[in-house]
């Protein structure tokens, strides 16, 4: 499980829509599939972005750890 696994499971963990969480890092719900398929990127910026709105560490989504922790 990668980061982009991690991102879509919380997403569909908080019953998030793709338009919802795209909202949250200005992209449209199209751009935010993109993303989740692979064929895009996502940035450093709006990955710390999705970090602070769920409140979690990035070493969570990045797998260095399996604990929920809170971003400091």
């Amino acid at each position: 499980m990668d980061y982009i696994d991690r991102l879509t499971a919380m997403r569909i963990d908080h019953d998030l829509t793709q338009t919802d969480v795209g909202k949250i890092i200005q992209k449209s719900q199209q751009g935010y599939d993109h993303i989740e398929k692979r064929r895009v990127k996502l940035s450093i910026e709006d990955f710390m972005t999705l970090c602070e709105f769920y409140n979690l560490s990035p070493e969570y989504f990045l797998g260095y750890t399996k604990e929920l922790k809170p971003l400091k």
